[in-house]
């Protein structure tokens, strides 16, 4: 039996036991998509329901998206950057951390589907995979794939693999990659601001305002987001640059040292554009100034939404 199979099955056993147990009205896990490289959200009401769970290289949705507003108990199928996100929920009183149930999955990586189609850009009609290798079949074709070569490139930096609070682990533990040190930003900080500037206008040129990145990330909870709010009206509803520019400029302020780096606004991306860039440059900025990432304890809040009398001040020399 494969670790995927074991964790899998140990998934389900948990998951039938806290429903039947009274610990949970709902488990929030995954079941298998309906199509090829997909595992789909899942809401487990029934012990019956649980044999539908499952556990996948392809389960890069953020689930605790779908904690805020819920009033019934939750048992949450976590990786780590999920289980951070839930945390960080309650920490910013979206969810109470009495009702959660943490059922946290060790989690080696989640497949880039991007990566694997241009690896492989024929039609893929089925995907099998194993614990290292992904075998892809299509109209005259079979193709295996290693997964550490399709890997997500945030899974290629996740320091938290394990998640951390989680009530229950489902498997071993998975080892800890370095810390990330931000080198990936190193040739777009050393640019001037004209540089950058262009950089990210480049970046966005693609992009559809179609909002699939906010809607897959568990820190978009506002009951209106702003680029909804008429009055006032903060930008337009076109794909004019500038209010483009403005949304994602905004957006990325409003996640500024809250982002886990679960790739979910990025998985979510019809045109594949690294929506996660803009984040990076202020999570650096954040983890340097305060030393703070985020999910990793229960009562802990982001620097950005509370005062601290020794906080940082030189941003305003």
């Amino acid at each position: 039996m494969s670790n995927l199979d074991t964790l899998t099955q140990k998934i389900r056993e948990k998951a039938k036991s806290l429903l039947e147990g009274g610990q949970a009205d709902v488990v929030i896990g995954y079941r298998t998509g309906t199509v090829p490289l997909m595992a789909a959200p899942f809401f487990a009401r029934t012990p019956q329901d649980c044999d539908q769970l499952v556990w996948s290289s392809f389960a890069r949705l953020n689930l605790a998206n779908y904690l805020p507003g819920r009033t019934e108990k939750v048992a949450l199928v976590a990786k780590g950057c999920d289980a951070r996100n839930a945390v960080g929920q309650v920490a910013e009183n979206q969810y109470p951390k009495d009702k959660l149930f943490i059922l946290g999955v060790p989690c080696s990586g989640q497949v880039d589907a991007a990566k694997v189609a241009a690896k492989e850009p024929r039609p893929i009609q089925t995907s099998e995979e194993t614990d290292d290798s992904i075998k892809l079949t299509g109209p005259g074709y079979s193709t295996d794939l290693k997964k550490e070569d399709v890997l997500r490139r945030n899974c290629l930096t996740c320091a938290h693999r394990t998640p951390t609070l989680a009530n229950e682990l489902v498997g071993p533990e998975v080892p800890s990659l370095p810390t990330d040190d931000f080198s990936d930003l190193t040739a777009l900080l050393a640019k001037s601001s004209e540089e950058r500037l262009t950089y990210f206008k480049d970046l966005i040129k693609d992009c559809l305002r179609c909002y699939a990145c906010r809607n897959a990330c568990p820190l978009c909870y506002c009951p209106v987001c702003f680029v909804d709010e008429t009055r006032p009206q903060w930008l337009g509803k076109s794909t004019d640059p500038m209010d483009t520019m403005t949304f994602h400029l905004l957006r990325g302020l409003h996640c500024a040292g809250r982002c886990t780096a679960c790739g979910a606004c990025e998985t979510a991306c019809p045109v594949n554009i690294k929506v996660r860039e803009f984040n990076r440059v202020l999570d650096k900025t954040v983890k340097e100034n305060w030393s703070y990432e985020p999910g990793l304890a229960w009562d802990q809040k982001p620097p950005l939404t509370v005062y601290q009398p020794n906080d940082p001040a030189d941003f305003i020399k």
